[in-house]
């Protein structure tokens, strides 16, 4: 199996999949599908993969950009001869297996294609303020501890007891975690938090930020392993592509950019800024909740309140990279850490967290390293330009090291997600308030228009195998309704303030129970 789709790749990779020629518009009609793929992300790819292994190969993947991903994204970073694959996007496997039970599909797939990656050890963390290196890892023990259990175990008994769900900050507070203007705690509380899920604890639910990581991590396992593979991360979504997809295949609709998606209880049509358009009997939009969010694509008729309302409360995070390359020779970070942790006396999540990729394991000799920012510190630093942002790491760095020892970058660069028009972001959230019936409005889907990706995904939201169960899930169902076996998703008109514990089943996307330790 793992030769054949090694062998598959090769051939992909060699023929230039990524080529596929745009959508034109034939005599004045539009072209016939069975299944519009509208994304060809992780989401897109994996219900073209359900629908290709159901014998359904009547479908189109619309996809905005040259190649395929989506948010898997990746680019050539450094100084002339110096250069290496950075990921822009995702960029972590994030629990991979539990020894003799559940595997996470993207380890599976990571594993076909031979991966490279390395485990992520948060233990190898060193900590600084704005005086230089200072030890307050105890902090982080102390969140770890009791104040995390206690919210953890509360979560348990609002999802179980079917009790008002609240924020995350108001679960640590109740718990006895309130950092205050004690900065260092507010960075301890940013690296296990914020780093994670994207938005603050505040903009956070407490059941399903809990709900997330439980599914994940003691389902499958706590280990993480960062990719810095020098094809990108998102070879294994090119690599299941070519399982399916042939060279140049016409199926694959790249550089095509989606401007209206019309629907009914009879079929789909989607209308291109090309002038081209797809007439399908059904449809699977896999856009971001950001992009759903801004309106930058439309929809006729207008969707109902119950879907529009179901958008509208979840929530779309930021996360930027912002990579730096020095003279290898220069570098001034002790490479013996993997993380370095930065209390900025006055900001919360003012450019804390940087990571080295020069060191063991990793990329030695490539003098890079990258900090991450998000929400509202992202909004900024995507809004104003690279010189600006640039003398504002620096600042930190050299507060962290001292001024004499941090040279000038000979390479510098960050994505600005917040603002690419197929994105309006990184990944989804959940909001605190927002009810299992009321994602499930997000997720269902309206006449002959189906939803897929990482945010319709009620216990895997923001992971990357969210959205991989999520597009193959969407396949094999329209699968069954070609076969006239259909029975469309559930949505609620009436929305209550609670969800009793009767409805986390999977007819609302609830597969697995949080209640478990497989994999911890």
């Amino acid at each position: 199996m793992q030769v054949k789709a090694l062998s598959l790749l090769c051939v992909y990779l060699a023929l230039g999949l990524v080529n596929a020629s745009p959508l034109q518009k034939r005599n004045g009609t539009c072209q016939k599908t069975k299944v519009a793929i509208l994304g060809a992300g992780t989401a897109g790819i994996a219900a073209a993969q359900a629908l290709s292994n159901a014998s359904v190969t009547d479908f189109l993947i619309v996809e905005y950009n040259s190649v395929i991903g989506g948010r898997v994204a990746h680019t050539t970073f450094g100084a002339k001869n110096q250069s290496y694959t950075v990921e822009l996007g995702a960029n972590w496997v994030q629990g991979l297996f539990t020894p003799g039970g559940p595997v996470n599909p993207i380890w599976t797939l990571a594993e076909l294609v031979n991966l490279t990656s390395t485990y992520s050890n948060y233990s190898a963390i060193q900590t600084f303020n704005q005086n230089g290196a200072v030890d307050f890892t105890d902090l982080i023990d102390d969140f770890e501890g009791d104040p995390y259990s206690t919210v953890e175990q509360d979560a348990g008994y609002i999802l179980s007891d079917n009790l008002q769900d609240r924020s995350f900050r108001s679960g640590l507070s109740l718990a006895g975690w309130k950092p205050g203007k004690d900065m260092e705690a507010q960075a301890v509380e940013w690296w296990e938090f914020d780093w994670e899920y994207g938005q603050t604890p505040e903009l956070s639910s407490q059941e399903f930020a809990i709900v997330n990581y439980n599914t994940t991590f003691y389902q499958y396992s706590d280990a993480n392993n960062y990719v810095f593979d020098s094809r990108g991360f998102n070879v294994f979504i090119r690599g299941e592509a070519s399982t399916f997809l042939t060279a140049n295949d016409p199926r694959l609709l790249l550089n095509t950019i989606v401007t209206n998606v019309s629907y009914s209880d009879k079929s789909v049509t989607v209308y291109n800024k090309d002038g081209g358009c797809i007439e399908a009997d059904y449809a699977v939009c896999t856009f971001s909740v950001g992009v759903l969010q801004n309106d930058a694509v439309t929809f006729s008729p207008a969707f109902p309140s119950w879907k529009q309302l179901g958008i509208e409360t979840f929530s779309m995070a930021t996360y930027t990279k912002i990579f730096l390359q020095f003279p290898p020779n220069q570098v001034f970070w002790n490479t013996s850490y993997q993380f370095f942790l930065y209390a900025d006396p006055n900001e919360r999540g003012y450019y804390p967290v940087f990571q080295s990729l020069d060191g063991p394991g990793f990329l030695p000799g490539s003098g890079i390293i990258f900090v991450t920012v998000v929400q509202d510190q992202s909004y900024v630093v995507e809004s104003q330009d690279d010189a600006t942002t640039k003398a504002q790491v620096l600042a930190v760095l050299r507060n962290m090291y001292g001024v004499e020892n941090v040279p000038e970058p000979i390479a510098f660069m960050y994505p600005r997600w917040s603002l690419e028009p197929w994105a309006y972001g990184s990944y989804s959230n959940w909001p605190p308030g927002t009810s299992l019936e009321m994602h499930e409005n997000l997720r269902a889907n309206i006449g002959r228009l189906y939803f897929a990706g990482e945010a319709t995904s009620t216990e895997y939201y923001g992971f990357l195998h969210g959205a991989w169960f999520e597009g193959q899930a969407v396949g094999m169902e329209i699968a069954d309704c070609l076969k006239g076996n259909c029975t469309g998703e559930v949505h609620y008109n009436v929305l209550h303030g609670t969800t009793p514990p009767r409805e986390y089943d999977i007819e609302n996307g609830w597969d697995v129970t949080s209640f478990q330790t497989n994999g911890f």
